[in-house]
């Protein structure tokens, strides 16, 4: 992706040099440079432009909507498929993951300056502004005009949402500002009038944008269907946090995310990836680097030597390994939960988790089975797993390494930095997952709903349905306070989307946060484990619910003992300096 900063820093520069005058010659423009006033004129004008949007919206940490991988070192925090570490799937304990385990415990606390993927990126909106208050300047068609102008609301609906998700109240600015702005002293825009103005921006692009940019998914632009989606997640989010910690339309936010998600179903390009294989179709293309031509990738982020590279695949180990709570929940093959089904085999070792159990479980943590043919860790032909202590190979604080997204190719006889893992932004399956929810939520889902959503999930890896009549009811998650089908519609999501940057969030807009009290365990340690991981340094806990001996991973740090407030956590802090700036920015509560 080539970059456009200089261009828009032109633009933005030379906005306000120009003002009227009588003397003809002072009203000239410069020829040596580009101006606000000569160069808004022809369609690629409106794309060039845009394009600088796009590279501002590659910081992650700025603006992480089109999340992605950071390069170079920062691989190592700032890849989306870290964030699940904010929440119970994954176990990070490396200090350089330290944020998120701070969020995850409830320890962080106020900071003086933006935190990681916090509360900065406002130089993005005004580049939207500047944009949105010029596209109309260009001698082209409207509907021309429209594609561009779509591009940058969605991009400002997408932003701002994210920002609501984190800090609630925000600053929604629609125009572009100056030192002497009003808005720049203000208040917060309330919540609710925040996200319908985004509302408002995501329906104009989900109608004006192009169905295709002609790109064949190179990847390119983002198109209608993106903006669908988009939609639709940002719509489901709004939707269950006004049903689950109040709000007014809870209802209308859930109709738009249904109604979003099934156009992109019903008419849009996209199906599920799938060769006919259920032991490997569901992580395989999570697995390489050239995208192009998915049919279930919507969007994504190419990495290409020489051009923009990541180092995020030698970053594996910071991740921790997978919870057993995560592991729990993927099903038998005979589509009950563990709690119930007799083919469960339990987990006196780890073999004994994968058998009998849903394919992606497979397919996500690896089994020691597996090592040689993952290539694990640089093909080291070490036994797996390796527990934090053991002496070389890469180490795992649970036991349960992560498979999803490892490509050991793409650092055998790398150098640093040059590594080429794509990130996948937008996928057709989140769609079917955002529907079956909304309508779930919504009381009216038909098993027809189920069969074009869940299923289809399902019978990639040759699992059984979901049937409306024959909805298991795990023990587990009946003080959750939903219906047995929310909880399994809530579960295969989980399953699903497991480090691609949902989990948190969906934690948060459910109400769930005292799922984060619940400690963090790893495989069964016992006597046959202490025998089979020698060296192997944990700690330990007795699981409640089985009485048996698990890793605690956290227990000894300052992680131990949790943390959360339901009256603060569901919310970030604004930083210190931001209120020093504008006092009536005003704190989150509890903070």
């Amino acid at each position: 992706m080539k970059r456009y900063n200089l261009l828009a820093g032109l633009i933005f520069g030379t906005a306000f040099v120009f003002s009227s005058c009588n003397d003809e010659f002072l009203e000239r423009y410069p020829l040596d440079r580009i101006t606000n006033q000569t160069f808004w004129n022809t369609e690629n004008d409106l794309r060039v432009y845009n394009n600088s949007l796009y590279d501002l919206a590659r910081n992650d940490d700025n603006v992480p909507i089109l999340h992605a991988h950071f390069n170079g070192f920062d691989s190592h925090w700032g890849s989306v498929w870290f964030q699940d570490e904010f929440a119970d799937n994954m176990a990070p304990r490396h200090a350089r993951h330290t944020f998120f385990q701070q969020v995850r415990s409830g320890k962080h606390t106020t900071p003086t300056d933006p935190q990681q993927f916090g509360y900065k990126g406002w130089n993005f909106v005004r580049a939207i502004n500047v944009g949105l208050a010029n596209y109309d300047k260009a001698a082209v068609s409207q509907a021309i005009k429209d594609r561009y102008i779509g591009e940058a609301r969605l991009f400002r609906g997408w932003f701002y949402a994210e920002k609501v998700q984190k800090f609630g109240d925000v600053p929604f600015v629609e125009k572009e500002l100056n030192v002497d702005s009003p808005e720049l002293y203000a208040a917060r825009t309330p919540r609710e009038e925040a996200m319908n103005k985004v509302l408002e921006d995501l329906n104009f692009a989900s109608t004006k944008l192009p169905d295709s940019w002609g790109d064949g998914n190179a990847p390119g632009r983002l198109n209608r269907w993106c903006a669908l989606l988009v939609k639709s997640r940002v719509c489901l989010f709004e939707g269950t946090w006004r049903k689950y910690h109040g709000g007014a339309n809870a209802t209308m936010w859930l109709e738009e995310a249904a109604k979003s998600a099934k156009e992109l179903m019903d008419k849009g390009p996209y199906r599920l990836y799938s060769t006919g294989n259920p032991k490997t179709d569901y992580n395989a293309f999570h697995r390489v680097l050239n995208l192009a031509g998915n049919p279930e990738v919507m969007y994504w982020r190419r990495y290409q030597l020489g051009v923009f590279t990541n180092h995020v695949q030698s970053y594996f180990e910071y991740a921790g390994g997978a919870t057993k709570s995560l592991v729990e929940d993927y099903l038998c093959t005979d589509g009950l939960p563990i709690t119930l089904s007799p083919l469960y085999k339990g987990d006196a070792k780890i073999e004994d988790v994968f058998e009998n159990r849903d394919p992606r479980l497979r397919q996500t943590v690896l089994h020691p089975e597996d090592a040689a043919f993952y290539k694990y860790h640089l093909a080291d032909g070490r036994p797996y797993p390796r527990i934090q202590g053991m002496e070389g190979g890469y180490l795992s604080t649970t036991g349960y390494h992560i498979i999803k997204h490892y490509n050991a190719d793409d650092m055998i006889g790398k150098a640093f930095d040059t590594a080429e893992s794509p990130a996948i932004i937008l996928r057709f399956a989140e769609a079917l997952l955002n529907y079956a929810e909304a309508q779930a939520e919504l009381g009216k889902i038909t098993q027809a709903d189920l069969d074009a959503s869940i299923n289809k999930l399902r019978a990639r890896v040759a699992m059984p349905n979901l049937e409306l009549g024959k909805v298991p009811v795990d023990p587990r998650y009946t003080a959750d306070g939903v219906s047995p089908l929310i909880a399994e519609i809530r579960r295969e999501r989980r399953v699903e989307l497991f480090m691609e940057g949902f989990r948190y969030n969906d934690l948060k807009r459910w109400k769930q946060g005292k799922k984060l009290l619940i400690p963090t365990m790893g495989i069964r340690w016992d006597a046959a484990a202490i025998a089979r991981y020698p060296k192997a340094t944990v700690q330990t806990i007795v699981d409640p619910v089985s009485g048996q001996t698990y890793i605690d991973v956290y227990k000894g740090t300052d992680w131990a003992n949790p943390v959360f407030d339901e009256n603060k956590h569901y919310l970030w802090p604004i930083p210190l300096n931001t209120l020093a700036q504008n006092p009536e920015i005003k704190q989150n509560p509890g903070w």
